[in-house]
């Protein structure tokens, strides 16, 4: 047999085993939150080895219809993906209204979101961060690391980085909870309005602390996010920089037509 038969082959029959374990799933035989049969399971249903299982899983992974996390297995999704609408979540309103962005954002998706915060204190800027801030590399800058999840699970890990002249007279920016509507709520009750945010979006694999740190399994995608808050007076207040489970999140990204 020839070596493209032989790849045929092999291809054909991880789609027949992806087929077979979405329509399980369709069907509501393998129900929401279910856990996939085991590689070994697999293997021993199909007739085939590990490789031709583990195409099969991230085929349905691929298309959103199970999860995996790193030392638990793989699972059918119980939930869709949060719908970040960009052009929507710093609303002011939002702030006064006492909302953050993403427990917002998740709870609409219907999921219970959660945070923990990693580290909140002092940190030297990178000359990424430095850059965007208008300090100069190395600049003692104010770090807060939170690590957010849904239903339990780890779906984004952000830090933002804020000057430390600004942060320094913001007194809830050291707590861990620095009050309804966030830190750009605090910003702004010290005189600092914020007229726009921008944001650099890249797709690429997670490295291995972020795979440990999202419960992906290896070479799992992530989206990195990096945030420009900007204030009325043109300063950089603060930039987030975000690692988010691909699979987790929805960009929605609105933008005016006019010149």
């Amino acid at each position: 047999m020839a070596s493209s038969d032989v790849t045929s082959s092999a291809k054909a029959k991880y789609l027949q085993i992806a087929d077979d374990l979405a329509a399980q799933i369709r069907s509501g035989a393998l129900a929401a939150g279910d856990a996939v049969p085991s590689e070994t399971t697999l293997m021993e249903r199909y007739g085939v080895a590990s490789g031709t299982v583990r195409k099969a899983v991230a085929e349905l992974r691929a298309t959103q219809l199970i999860e995996t996390h790193h030392g638990r297995g793989s699972f059918v999704r119980s939930r869709p993906p949060v719908q970040r609408k960009s052009s929507d979540r710093f609303r002011r309103t939002h702030r006064k209204a006492g909302k953050a962005a993403y427990l917002a954002e998740a709870e609409q998706s219907g999921g219970k979101p959660s945070v923990t915060v990693l580290f909140i204190g002092p940190a030297e800027a990178t000359a990424e961060i430095a850059e965007r801030l208008g300090v100069p590399a190395g600049s003692q800058v104010l770090a807060r690391k939170r690590r957010y999840f849904r239903e339990g699970v780890p779906t984004e890990e952000a830090t933002s980085y804020l000057p430390w002249d600004v942060a320094k007279d913001i007194p809830e920016m050291f707590a861990e909870n620095p009050g309804g509507g966030g830190i750009y709520a605090r910003l702004e009750d010290h005189g600092h309005t914020l007229a726009g945010f921008s944001e650099t979006v890249r797709a690429r694999l997670a490295t291995k602390a972020e795979a440990t740190a999202l419960a992906l399994s290896p070479g799992s995608p992530v989206i990195h996010l990096v945030r420009n808050a900007e204030t009325r007076a043109g300063r950089v207040v603060e930039v987030c920089d975000t690692i988010m489970a691909a699979d987790q999140f929805v960009l929605d990204y609105r933008f005016p037509a006019e010149d």
